[in-house]
């Protein structure tokens, strides 16, 4: 999506950056993985980009250096959730107005967040300001896939909008339950008309494409700086172009 600089005309331009939240319930899925994808792919189509870390307990998408993500603190003095500490949150999508925010949650403010947001009628006031609001949420298969549809399924179940982008995420196995793939599964069924798009991380050769991202995820490191790098060898190199330009190129047909 292009940085939104005027307002709504006949070129269909949106008149503020849109914030994109990253929310899955389930922890290790990927959501910070997604959220540093997002943030890269949002910049390569010039958009101002603001980057904020909610996790209080893993920092993962703090240490991409490169996307200078914010630390939002939302403890108390007692190690608890505040609540209230997401007003600052809402503070800074409402008076920053030319920049796309992508923000990256963790699972222990999973239900904390999107309470706050449907209590206070965020999503709608956001919504009255010019703001588009697009909710980013991790499937994947293996051990956590009921626990991920059953994160999923509750986003679907308590937005309005067509506003949820599905991340597939095959790392830890094909998401597929009784030879259903996730497209054929009653979750997805139940709530397609809150779908706006899909991204499929797509599980490939470990030895090689598997390890050069582990590699890249594991350094912290932004698709740009791992391919610059003189470290890696050329054909290191020429898998991460694959794997961007894969994602990229979903990311492309997902209507922001």
């Amino acid at each position: 999506m292009a940085k939104a600089t005027t307002a709504n005309g006949a070129n269909g331009v949106e008149p503020f950056g849109a914030i994109h939240l990253t929310l899955q319930g389930k922890g290790g899925v990927g959501k910070s993985l997604v959220a540093s994808i997002l943030a890269q792919y949002l910049r390569d189509k010039g958009s101002e980009v603001r980057c904020i870390d909610t996790d209080p307990v893993n920092r993962t998408f703090a240490q991409y250096g490169a996307l200078a993500a914010d630390r939002l603190n939302l403890r108390d003095e007692h190690n608890r959730i505040e609540q209230r500490a997401f007003d600052s949150l809402m503070e800074r999508f409402l008076t920053e107005e030319t920049a796309t925010f992508v923000v990256d949650n963790g699972a222990s403010t999973f239900l904390p967040l999107w309470h706050y947001l449907l209590e206070n009628s965020a999503l709608d006031y956001l919504r009255q300001s010019g703001r588009r609001v697009y909710v980013h949420t991790v499937i994947t298969g293996g051990q956590a896939l009921l626990d991920t549809l059953n994160g999923f399924h509750e986003l679907a179940q308590t937005t309005e909008e067509r506003n949820l982008v599905v991340w597939v995420n095959e790392y830890f196995g094909r998401v597929e339950a009784e030879g259903k793939k996730f497209s054929e599964m009653a979750a997805y069924r139940d709530n397609a008309e809150k779908v706006c798009g899909a991204v499929v991380i797509s599980k490939r050769n470990q030895d090689t494409f598997g390890r050069d991202v582990e590699e890249m995820i594991a350094g912290k490191l932004t698709f740009q700086e791992a391919i610059s790098t003189a470290k890696l060898p050329i054909m290191a190199k020429q898998r991460l172009k694959i794997v961007q330009r894969d994602l990229f190129e979903q990311l492309d047909r997902v209507p922001f």
